[in-house]
C-alpha cells in the first residue's frame, strides 16, 4: 500500500480576491506562506519517502516549505495542475457574469478531462513509490478531482494547506478521513 498526503497550496492574492487562478501564476503572499510554514510544522512528525507538487508557483512553493524539515527533495508535475479555466482566468465571479452572461462553464478544460490527467498523474506517483509515504501539493479543483474518484462526494471549498490522506492498493484509491 502507498500512503499520499494530499495538502492544497497555500494563499494568493488571487484566493484572497476570489479569482480564478487555473494556470495562472500567481505566488503565494505572506498568509499562504504562513501557511505553508504551519503546514510544515503540523507534518514535522510524518515521514516522507518522496514530494510532488504541481509546477505552479503557489503549490511547488508550498511544498518547497512544507518538505524543508525532511530534507527531501521537491518534484514539480506539470500534470498535478489546476484545472485550465481558459478566458476565465484572473476574474471574479462577477467579472464572469458581466463578461460571459449566461455561461455557466468556462472555455478551458473539461471537468472530466481534468480529472483525467490527475488521477493519471497520481497513479503514476503511486505505482512509483510502492508502499511509501509521499507528500502531494496540489490546487483545491485538482483535489476536489481526486476525492470525486476515490468515491467521496465533495462539492465544497478546500481550505488553503488542507491536509487529506489516500491509500493506494490493488490499483485502487481508498479515501482516509
Amino acid at each position: 500500500m502507498t500512503t499520499i498526503l494530499l495538502a492544497r497550496h497555500g494563499e494568493t492574492d488571487w484566493n484572497r480576491e476570489g479569482r480564478f487562478q487555473g494556470w495562472a501564476d500567481p505566488p503565494l503572499n505572506e498568509r499562504g506562506r504562513e501557511q505553508a510554514r504551519e503546514l510544515a510544522a503540523r507534518l514535522a512528525q510524518e515521514p516522507f519517502d518522496a514530494v510532488y507538487a504541481s509546477d505552479l508557483r503557489r503549490a511547488h512553493e508550498t511544498a518547497l516549505i512544507a518538505a524543508a524539515p525532511h530534507g527531501v527533495p521537491v518534484v514539480a508535475d506539470r500534470e498535478l495542475r489546476e484545472v485550465d479555466v481558459g478566458s476565465w482566468s484572473g476574474l471574479t465571479r462577477a467579472e464572469i457574469d458581466e463578461r460571459f452572461p449566461g455561461h455557466e462553464r468556462h472555455d478551458g478544460e473539461t471537468r472530466e478531462a481534468h480529472s483525467a490527467r490527475v488521477v493519471a498523474a497520481l497513479e503514476r506517483i503511486a505505482h512509483a513509490h510502492q508502499g511509501e509515504r509521499i507528500l502531494v501539493v496540489s490546487h483545491g479543483g485538482s483535489l476536489g478531482a481526486l476525492r470525486r474518484h476515490a468515491g467521496v462526494e465533495y462539492e465544497g471549498r478546500l481550505d488553503n494547506c488542507a491536509v487529506f490522506e489516500l491509500h493506494f492498493r490493488d490499483g485502487s484509491f481508498v479515501w482516509v478521513d
